[in-house]
Formats: C-alpha cells, sequence, structure tokens
C-alpha cells in the first residue's frame, strides 16, 4: 500500500481522503500518517511485487511509502475533535511544522510515537539531497528484530541433467526469534517485473510448481537455511530467482543467478537469413535442443572466440552479433555499435537494440548445454540421402541428430570428425576440435554445408542415442542391401535395406 500523505488515511473508513475534500474523519479518530497504520511497518518491495489481492499475504497494516510523495504544504491538519492530553500539542506543532501528523498517545501508544519520531528523523534531510531520487524509508516499531536474507554472491554453475544448490541463509538481527512459523518462497525472474513460482514452504508444508515439481526441494541443512536443491537441471533453469523470507510483517529476499555449463550458436532455418521473428526463433531454438541466449551468454561466447556476422534474437528480445576480427561488412573496423567496453580494435558485440518481436526478422542465436546421452557419427556402407537419414540411426537406436546436440557434442565431448553428416533439419554439418587446413579452416567449430538437396547430396548422418537406449548392432554394424549380390545388384529400395557388418 502507497498513500501520498498530502491527504487523510481514516483508519476507521479505509479510505483515503485528500486534503482539500472537505471530508473530515469520524469524531474520536485522528488522521494517521502511513507509519501508523500497521505495529510494524516495512518497505514491501512494491515496485517488485504489486498489488498483493484480498488474502491479506502481508497481514493488516503493512505500508510502504517514499519521502518523494511528501508535500508539507498539503500535510492535513488535526480535527478541532482531538484535545491531546497536555505536553504534546507543542509536539504536534513541533512534526506539523515539518508536514508530519502524529496520533495522541493513547490513539498510538508509546511504540507508534517513537517510530513515527525515527520517522521524522529520517525526514529531516536537506532538500537538495532528495532531489532528483526516491529515497526509500524503513521505519520498524520496537526491537523486535527484522529478518536477513543472505544469497551467494556472482552465480552459481550446473549442467543440464545435473543437481545444483542455490544457496540461501536468512537469520535475525535480535535473537528473540524462532524460526517456526516462517515462510520461505523461491520464484524465477522471468521479466523485470514477472515472476514465476518455484517453490514454497512453511512450516511442514511444501509445495513446488509447474517444471519443478519432483525436482525441487528444500535442502533443511539446520536452522537458518533455506537453500533450495534442483535436480535434473534443465535449459529452461537458467535464469535468476528469489529467496523470499517471511515472518509475519518482517521479510526479506536475496537474488541468485544460476548459469550452465554450454554453448551458444548462431541458427537460421532452410529458409534462409533473416526469416525468423522473435516467438519464431524461440520455436526454432527448442526444435535444435536449445532455448534463445541471454546477452550475457552471447558476450561470453564472444570472449572465447564467437565471430558470427549475422544478426540474432536473444531471449530479452533484442537483437545482436559478436564480432572477433573486425572487418568492414559487420560494423565497420571501430565497431562503434559495440556494446560495453569491449569494443574496438578487437571486435565486440554489435547491438541493434530491442527490436520489433512480431514484425522484424532476424536469425536466432541459440543456446545448449551438456548432453545426457551421446552423439555419433555413422557412416554406411554407402552414404544415404537425408530420406534415409533416420532408417540409419534407427538401426542403431538412435534419433538423427539436432543441430544443438552437435554443438553440445563438439564443446563438451569434444567431437571432432572431418566428415560432414546429415542433421535433424536437413543440413549438412561436421565438428573440428583439432583444426587442420583440409578441414575448413584454421579455427575450431562446427562447420556447416547448409542446406544441400535432400534428393541428390549423399552423407553420411550423425546420430543422437538417449542414455539407456540399446544399441540392436553394436561394434561394427552399418546399412546396406542384402542379397542379389550385394553392392553389384540386388535391390536398391531403401526400405528393403537390413544392418550388415562392415
Amino acid at each position: 500500500m502507497q498513500k501520498d500523505v498530502s491527504g487523510v488515511f481514516n483508519p476507521g473508513c479505509g479510505d483515503f481522503q485528500p486534503a482539500d475534500s472537505g471530508i473530515a474523519p469520524p469524531a474520536g479518530t485522528c488522521p494517521v500518517p502511513p507509519w501508523c497504520a500497521g505495529s510494524a511497518v516495512r518497505e514491501r518491495r512494491a515496485a517488485r511485487r504489486g498489488p498483493r489481492g484480498q488474502d491479506g499475504e502481508w497481514g493488516p497494516g503493512a505500508v510502504s511509502w517514499r519521502t518523494d510523495n511528501l508535500a508539507v504544504a498539503g500535510a492535513p491538519a488535526l480535527p478541532s475533535s482531538h484535545n491531546p492530553e497536555p505536553g504534546l500539542r507543542e509536539k504536534e506543532a513541533g512534526l506539523r511544522a515539518t508536514g508530519v501528523a502524529v496520533c495522541a498517545r493513547a490513539a498510538l501508544g508509546p511504540g507508534a510515537l517513537w517510530a513515527a519520531a525515527w520517522g521524522v528523523l529520517l525526514l529531516t534531510v536537506p532538500a537538495g539531497a532528495q532531489r532528483g531520487r526516491k529515497k526509500i524509508v524503513h521505519v520498524l516499531e520496537g526491537e523486535s528484530g527484522s529478518v536477513v536474507v543472505q544469497t551467494a554472491p556472482g552465480q552459481v554453475v550446473s549442467h543440464r541433467g545435473g543437481t545444483i544448490v542455490l544457496p540461501c541463509r536468512y537469520h535475525y538481527e535480535a535473537a528473540a526469534h524462532g524460526h517456526d512459523g516462517v515462510r520461505l518462497k523461491w520464484t524465477k525472474v522471468v521479466d523485470p517485473l514477472a515472476f514465476t513460482d518455484v517453490f514454497v514452504a512453511l512450516g511442514p508444508q511444501h509445495r513446488a510448481f509447474g517444471s519443478y515439481r519432483g525436482r525441487a526441494e528444500l535442502q533443511g541443512d539446520g536452522p537458518g537455511d533455506a537453500s533450495l536443491v534442483l535436480r535434473n537441471v534443465t535449459l529452461q533453469d537458467y535464469g535468476r530467482y528469489e529467496c523470499e523470507v517471511t515472518n509475519e510483517l518482517e521479510d526479506d529476499a536475496g537474488m541468485v543467478k544460476l548459469d550452465l555449463e554450454g554453448v551458444v550458436f548462431p541458427y537460421h532455418p532452410r529458409g534462409g537469413r533473416y526469416k525468423l521473428t522473435f516467438a519464431e526463433a524461440q520455436r526454432a531454438c527448442a526444435e535444435q535442443d536449445g532455448i534463445l541466449a541471454s546477452a550475457e551468454q552471447l558476450r561470453a561466447a564472444w570472449r572465447d572466440g564467437l565471430d558470427w556476422c549475422n544478426a540474432g534474437w536473444l531471449r530479452d528480445g533484442s537483437v545482436q552479433y559478436p564480432v572477433s576480427q573486425p572487418r568492414e561488412p559487420c560494423g565497420g573496423l571501430g565497431m562503434a555499435g559495440s556494446t560495453g567496453v569491449d569494443g574496438g580494435a578487437d571486435g565486440g558485440v554489435r547491438n541493434y537494440g530491442y527490436r520489433h518481436n512480431a514484425e522484424e526478422r532476424y536469425d536466432a542465436f541459440c543456446f545448449t548445454s551438456n548432453l545426457p546421452g551421446r552423439v555419433f557419427f555413422l557412416k554406411p556402407l554407402r552414404p544415404v540421402p537425408f530420406a534415409g537419414a533416420a532408417r540409419a540411426c534407427a538401426a542403431r537406436g538412435a534419433a538423427v541428430a539436432k543441430v544443438g546436440q552437435l554443438f553440445a557434442a563438439w564443446k563438451l565431448q569434444l567431437l571432432d570428425r572431418c566428415t560432414a553428416g546429415w542433421l535433424a533439419d536437413g543440413s549438412a554439418r561436421y565438428p573440428i576440435v583439432n583444426p587442420r587446413a583440409r578441414c575448413g579452416g584454421l579455427r575450431p567449430g562446427v562447420r556447416s554445408l547448409g542446406f544441400p538437396d535432400a534428393a541428390r547430396r549423399l552423407f553420411g548422418v550423425y546420430c543422437y542415442r538417449a542414455p539407456g537406449a540399446p544399441d540392436p548392432a553394436p561394434g561394427g554394424w552399418g546399412w546396406g542391401w542384402a542379397g542379389g549380390g550385394g553392392w553389384a545388384g540386388g535391390a536398391r529400395d531403401p526400405a528393403a535395406w537390413t544392418p550388415l557388418r562392415v
């Protein structure tokens, strides 16, 4: 709740009445400034959370306010029915001089007056110090001790399929508090002002939400431990998480960033370059076993040597591309459009900013992480057309590998093969860990031959076998035609192929 105090907040009516409305509070009541509205007042991070609805999650009287909302000229006057005890009138007159209205000791009690006095002390700062910025003021009553949340600095790193602990601990500034009745809540930041529920715990009651069910649980390493254990990490788990601890009206929160080991790769479909809207780029990355990369991931890939002169979508809706070797067609030699301090003679990340995600079209920068299975190259007795690639992999208990799977195998499993093969999207590529001149140049990477004619161009195929999937043809088995003279004759219908030892 955030109120402009240039008016009267009437607790009897539950209304906020502007000072010039002519509406006086009922007899026997007095105008209550925000810090008098509850037993303990704390900034509720309203800008982050927004209104809380009807469930009373924060409890009654939880109020937030900002000093830039105070208007001295519009401070409310006390009603004529207000008759404070002797000695308080002078104090009230002094407080009114600072634009603050207070209540009688009988109405508020000494604790609330103590809080109001602290509010006055916090407000009496030079006007120039408040100009041009918003100052958040926290006012607490008594010495109850606020809860303090501590999370890991920097970030925690895992990989797809791994198990990670998101560290979070809390304690109280006063030692009198126990840990009973504490509410722990984990959320994931999906947008600057949007959160997704991950896990909630209140005493013995625990609940995980959505895709985190069955994967998230509290570590429970003694009192004050709110750390979350996340199992079978997925690509979608990448991002920032908030750990929030609430005890009655006291709460605090901390952030933990979960990063993943992986690789960023540029992608465009068969239709050509600059054909994807933002939503289409998201789907294209998902179809190739990836997600849209973040700006941080793209910058890290650029530091590792990624050089790509085609702009692509990132997960925040911006369009960027990395250039390790500056050249005129790729933003010029000076990289005037580079972000940060990394641009210049050594290149940088060129940033087009945030683009219209439904109308403008670009490529995509995707991110993928460690593979639970294995990518391998299958060379049949004869190269296969794209139509036969799926049958060739199926004979080995596998499926045609996706682009993201090949990149992950190259980066994380050090797959090195100087032979092009079909991939699931109809492209032909091959991974090079140890560069050599006859294998596409002197830089490591995944070489691409584009999207060859599926009917005429014949290659081997890169297959992906999921963990636990059996290999029906272990050892040296491939695909070919049996009977009728073998390769010298016989049926050439791919439907008649059978596994043959090679």
